[in-house]
């Protein structure tokens, strides 16, 4: 089946939907179409709710695929400032990154968003922590949050898709991209087919595409890079653990910033260590990848809330010549765990890692920190976690253990693997136009964000753009 339209968007996470909502909002007359592999949101439902454990849906799995991507399911925290969410500032400008974080943040709250901001309430407790972090070699990032809470993103995401298929947005849900059509350096279509592998093949084409996949997708955009020549560079990959702790170790710091965000390098490597996604109260998650890959993740929800908070601790690894499989890399670190926990998540408790030792069920019974992953196995992480990057981990818990005290208690779970994929960063102007003409490549899956908002922001420039040319 052959289809033709204005702008293709591949991907139906933050970046993609944005870039149509910024169109249609802005009265665009061009015909839009949206290829997402998942379900809409509406029919995006986790087994794992009701029956404790992850069942590894297929065709792909329901918390990272579908309309919002991974967004629907996750924490919903709306980072409001560009130091925090990746490299777009680089590529664009920190004041106009502001401005744009700004905007996009009041179409937020226009589908219903908190007006509630995480994080500005207590200047000079956060001071006090800054304090400590300093002294401890850390840098803090108090960075102002907006927190959708998990079921309220769902709401909210689910608002935008109906606003999308109303203004005559097409998504074709439950479709794969399989290749993108080229002719000579120009991208010109797609080409797709159901995710189930049964029904018919389609082609689309389009005088623009744009490519918004995902962490979900950055495997598939490496290898598409490197079939049609698509300028880009490895980049950084994250490979780390979550932390999980009683809700009393951090609530000094969930009182004041809500989230902490701390940067470390610490010896004896001075890799770059950092804390990711708190979840003050919050759960932590199991998500599948392609090929089965089980890796972990947060949420935190606005009207349920547990005794714990969990936050990650990601160390980035950055490779060079003649290395350029950074993603692969990860992978297998992620392989090797879910091996050794039979397909599931691993958990250990921090002073069994210190004592060189596994952890037990009945050692996890009897702590004050109690997992909120259930089918969590007990377990040795170090037994799959590179000797560099445990390190860093190690001596990253130990530092952060003097801004919050407590947070380096042999209690302390630590559960793996936990990994980020934001390689492949796609070479690109200050319009987003790559070296294949037509092609637009967004979101985490381009390399230049980390996040929902930085996210939602370049979704929100590519529609600025597209309407710019429609205007001249």
């Amino acid at each position: 089946m052959l289809q033709k339209c204005d702008v293709i968007i591949v991907g139906a996470g933050p970046a993609g939907i944005f870039t149509a909502l910024e169109l249609v909002r802005r009265g665009s007359r061009k015909k839009i179409v949206i290829v997402e592999k998942g379900q809409p949101i509406e029919r995006r439902r986790c087994p794992k709710a009701s029956g404790r454990e992850c069942v590894n849906c297929k065709p792909s799995c329901h918390i990272t695929t579908g309309f919002s991507g991974a967004g629907a399911f996750s924490d919903g925290k709306l980072s409001l400032c560009y130091e925090v969410g990746g490299a777009l500032p680089e590529l664009i400008g920190a004041d106009f990154a502001q401005e744009l974080i700004d905007y996009t943040d009041r179409i937020y709250l226009e589908f219903g968003a908190d007006p509630h901001i995480e994080g500005v309430s207590n200047p000079d407790k956060i001071k006090e922590i800054r304090r400590r972090a300093i002294r401890a070699g850390l840098k803090l990032v108090d960075c102002p949050i907006r927190h959708l809470g998990t079921e309220r993103a769902q709401e909210l995401y689910y608002a935008i898709q109906r606003t999308l298929m109303d203004k005559g947005v097409e998504i074709l849900f439950n479709h794969n991209c399989t290749n993108l059509i080229l002719d000579g350096d120009t991208c010109i279509g797609i080409a797709a087919e159901p995710a189930s592998g049964k029904g018919e093949p389609i082609e689309l084409y389009a005088p623009r595409t744009v490519v918004a996949t995902g962490r979900r997708g950055a495997d598939w955009l490496e290898h598409i890079c490197a079939e049609h020549g698509i300028a880009h560079q490895p980049g950084t990959v994250d490979i780390g653990v979550r932390v999980e702790v009683r809700n009393e170790i951090m609530e000094e710091v969930n009182e004041a910033l809500y989230e902490s965000k701390l940067v470390g390098y610490p010896l004896p490597f001075k890799n770059k260590v950092r804390t990711f996604c708190q979840n003050p109260g919050g759960i932590v998650s199991q998500e599948n990848y392609d090929n089965d890959l089980a890796v972990v993740n947060g949420h935190s929800y606005k009207d349920r809330k547990s005794q714990n908070t969990n936050l990650a601790i990601l160390c980035s690894h950055n490779f060079s010549v003649p290395f350029n499989q950074p993603i692969a890399y990860a992978q297998k670190i992620g392989e090797l765990t879910n091996m050794l926990a039979n397909g599931h998540i691993l958990v250990q408790r921090f002073g069994d890692i210190l004592d060189g030792k596994r952890t037990w069920p009945k050692e996890l019974a009897q702590s004050n920190v109690r997992p909120t992953l259930p089918d969590a196995v007990a377990g040795d992480i170090t037994a799959a976690m590179p000797y560099r990057a445990m390190t860093n981990i190690i001596n990253f818990i130990t530092a952060v253990g003097q801004v919050v005290p407590g947070f380096d208690s042999r209690e302390t779970l630590l559960y793996s693997p936990e990994l980020k994929f934001y390689s492949n960063r796609i070479k690109m102007d200050t319009d987003l136009n790559t070296n294949i003409r037509g092609l637009h490549c967004l979101g985490d899956s381009s390399g230049w964000t980390r996040g929902l908002m930085m996210a939602s922001v370049m979704g929100v420039l590519m529609g600025q753009k597209i309407l710019a040319e429609e205007n001249t």
